[in-house]
């Protein structure tokens, strides 16, 4: 084939970065879905703060309301341009999350709080039956040469 006739493949100007680990539906398997997903963010040089949350609440209620035993959870991070997309899969497609207010006394029911709170947009997308995706986007706007972040304002905490 010619070069000088070859159409130019079109490139992007930065990789698309992603990770994905499936992991047991138990407080055991959220836990570790935050610390995978804080070495991950880490090694890609991007926030910790709200991402580490926002995946702590949605593996949290992957383990509690979308646990079936015997199948597990998928936790998937990746980054195009500046946003980073958090998505929890969970095999109770049947048990959709809704954005509650629980009472002020209550001991629980502030997650999709903290989310909606730290998250730029998230929301819920069917998968293949019986599952569920819960995703949340943040916008990164490219590496941090700070460790941490500080709190965002309209921080909630439990």
């Amino acid at each position: 084939m010619n070069q000088e006739a070859a159409a130019p493949h079109p490139q992007l100007g930065h990789p698309i970065r992603n990770f994905s680990v499936l992991l047991s539906p138990t407080s055991r398997g959220a836990r570790l879905a935050r610390l995978l997903a804080v070495e991950q963010l880490r090694s890609w040089g991007l926030p910790l703060e709200a991402p580490s949350q926002i995946v702590a609440e949605l593996a949290a209620n992957a383990a509690t309301h979308g646990r079936i035993p015997g199948r597990d959870f998928r936790l998937t991070l990746y980054v195009v341009g500046d946003t980073l997309r958090i998505e929890l899969t969970d095999t109770r497609g049947d048990r959709l999350p809704r954005l509650n207010r629980p009472e002020p006394q209550a001991d629980s029911g502030r997650g999709l709080l903290i989310v909606d709170a730290l998250a730029d947009r998230w929301g819920v997308t069917s998968a293949l039956p019986p599952r569920k995706t819960v995703w949340a986007e943040v916008t990164v706007g490219g590496p941090v040469t700070h460790r941490g972040d500080h709190r965002p304002i309209g921080w909630i905490s439990e």
